[in-house]
């Protein structure tokens, strides 16, 4: 117990049993959900219906989470502004791209991973990068949600077709390789050590950490994390289901079908029965025999198939905290302030999810800053999050002002603006470069300008 092989068993068995939520996960946000449900004869005339009848909104309900939460720097200790160490290496990783795919992969799925390594290229920069939750796993002490006790990343190698795994441990860095099972992940695969050239094995870990951390959305006590479209897809799979009844209704008793009883049908020279009613604005349908009879079958109303799917979407609008008009295009006429009460379920859902993400988020960058060799407290360290209010610039300008006279510093409020941490950084230097001068100015007025600033200082010629 405890050994790289039993944590490598162990966590690869954890790792197969979670990517089945991954994928269900995934495929739902994908819009590739499972067939509506018909009758086993009816499925064959309707084959083309059923992959007609699935309208993606849980896509929306990630969608509209996600794309509110953003990365917008880092601030350790007092600092007023984000850290400038902490943006480089950020930003040298691409990592306010990849940001975004981490925190919309948590949303999606309950989690995402990021890995800090050292940069063999440059020791001031570490390197970071975003791991997929269906390829790596994290497991935590005993009694914590938080302290990394191992860590696993397994992916197939594009090249051989090999499982290769990589073990993270506080001690050192184990890798592994092994032929595919028959049965592709699903097997239990046999593990022999990958040897790396010009590497020990184990690989030291110099961080003395687990170097794998995991960014978890909307997480329980028992440290399990949930995607944002967990409970809804029942309600998914009922509006794909009245789809394709309305579909079904659709294509064979939207429209009005006509019946005749006691009429012939004429037959050309071949047998072939001739159609001799086609209805045009000007044709007549005229019947010489009175014993003909012509009559039709109401049409099927559509109104409460769009019914029930628009109750479901609003159902699942209510319980996602998604506002209604993102899910179902409808708004119109509708003042700022009434819009702003439609999203403030979401914004503050999304103020809600931005903590434990941001969790994940703080040891990464507490992570690659000592890797880095920073020797500062990086204890308190904090995410600097976007906005998530959607404001007007009036409604926002206005608000900024407001708060200014309340004594708001002007950093706090170029935060509140938008503003990112090195525009912030620009303006404060540029505000410092101008109170200098401003005191420089009035220096002069009282005292007369510096020796050697062009001014006459001399004998006066």
């Amino acid at each position: 117990m405890g050994s790289p092989e039993w944590w490598l068993e162990r966590l690869w068995a954890q790792l197969e049993d979670r990517r089945k939520y991954v994928d269900v996960m995934r495929t739902y946000y994908s819009g590739d959900h499972p067939l509506p449900m018909i009758t086993e004869k009816a499925r064959p005339a309707f084959q083309r219906l059923l992959k007609q009848a699935r309208s993606n909104y849980v896509g929306l309900v990630v969608d509209a989470t996600a794309e509110r939460i953003q990365v917008d720097g880092f601030r350790l200790g007092d600092a007023e502004v984000g850290d400038e160490e902490a943006w480089r290496i950020w930003q040298a990783n691409r990592m306010d791209v990849n940001s975004d795919l981490l925190i919309a992969e948590a949303v999606k799925v309950g989690r995402s991973f990021a890995l800090v390594a050292p940069n063999p290229a440059d020791a001031a920069t570490p390197l970071v990068t975003a791991e997929d939750a269906s390829q790596a796993i994290v497991a935590y002490e005993p009694g914590s949600l938080y302290v990394r006790a191992a860590g696993l990343k397994a992916w197939t190698d594009d090249w051989t077709g090999d499982l290769m795994a990589t073990l993270y441990l506080p001690d050192g860095l184990y890798k592994y390789r092994a032929p595919e099972p028959k049965k592709g992940l699903g097997g239990t695969p046999r593990w022999v050590q990958r040897e790396v050239a010009g590497e020990a094995w184990p690989a030291p870990n110099d961080l003395r950490e687990v170097p794998l951390v995991e960014v978890q959305n909307h997480p329980d006590l028992l440290g399990n994390p949930h995607s944002e479209i967990e409970d809804v897809l029942d309600v998914q799979d009922r509006i794909n289901k009245t789809l394709i009844d309305r579909l079904m209704a659709q294509e064979y008793s939207a429209f009005r079908q006509r019946w005749m009883t006691g009429y012939e049908v004429p037959v050309d020279e071949d047998g072939q029965p001739i159609e001799p009613f086609k209805a045009a604005v000007d044709r007549l349908w005229v019947i010489e025999d009175e014993n003909v009879k012509i009559g039709e079958f109401s049409a099927t109303d559509l109104g409460p198939y769009l019914e029930s799917i628009e109750a479901d979407v609003q159902h699942m609008a209510a319980r996602t905290r998604t506002p209604a008009q993102y899910l179902l295009g409808k708004l119109s006429n509708v003042n700022g302030e009434t819009l702003k009460a439609t999203e403030s379920g979401l914004v503050a859902k999304v103020r809600q999810r931005c903590r434990p993400l941001g969790e994940g988020l703080e040891d990464v960058v507490r992570l690659y800053l000592r890797a880095a060799g920073d020797t500062r407290d990086l204890a308190r360290t904090e995410v600097i999050w976007h906005n998530p209010e959607f404001r007007t610039e009036g409604e926002l300008v206005d608000a900024l002002v407001k708060m200014s006279t309340l004594g708001v510093p002007h950093e706090a409020l170029w935060e509140r603006w938008g503003a990112s941490q090195t525009e912030i950084a620009q303006w404060r230097e540029l505000r410092e470069q101008a109170a200098a001068r401003v005191m420089d100015g009035d220096l002069a007025a009282m005292y007369g300008p510096k020796p050697g600033t062009g001014a006459d200082d001399g004998d006066g010629g």
